[in-house]
This record gives structure tokens, C-alpha cells and sequence, in this order.
């Protein structure tokens, strides 16, 4: 069993104990929200760095309806 850390930009969004280490290039999703490894980092014999590079979150705005008269 390893502990593998799951990194963003120095941002440490998952840590888990996996069987099997995640490759470069493996697609994952954390949090909802896809991405793929980057860089793996073997920091000793039971402790792994994943540097992942996930999608950007869109945030939509909501629709103004012009139409309706405002409460007062």
C-alpha cells in the first residue's frame, strides 16, 4: 500500500492509500472534476506526489429577464 498525495499547483486537493500508482498520462477524476497526471515524485518507499492538471471550473451567469418589474 502507498500513500499517494494529489497535487494542483502546490495545492494539496487528495491524499489516499492506493494499491496500484496512477501513470503519467492516466486520466483521474477528483472532486468532480477531471484531469490527467502530470508528474509523479517518489518521495520514499510508501509516499508518492501526483501532480495533476485539472479542468478549469466554468462558471455560468444567470439570465437577467429585463422584462419583470422589480419589488419595492
Amino acid at each position: 500500500m502507498y500513500t499517494v498525495h494529489f497535487y494542483e499547483n502546490k495545492n494539496l486537493l487528495l491524499s489516499q492509500w492506493l494499491k496500484n500508482i496512477p501513470s503519467v498520462g492516466d486520466a483521474l477524476k477528483i472532486k468532480g472534476r477531471k484531469g490527467k497526471v502530470v508528474e509523479i515524485q517518489k518521495v520514499n518507499e510508501t509516499t508518492i506526489h501526483v501532480q495533476v492538471n485539472l479542468e478549469k471550473k466554468i462558471k455560468k451567469a444567470p439570465l437577467l429577464d429585463t422584462n419583470k418589474k422589480k419589488k419595492r
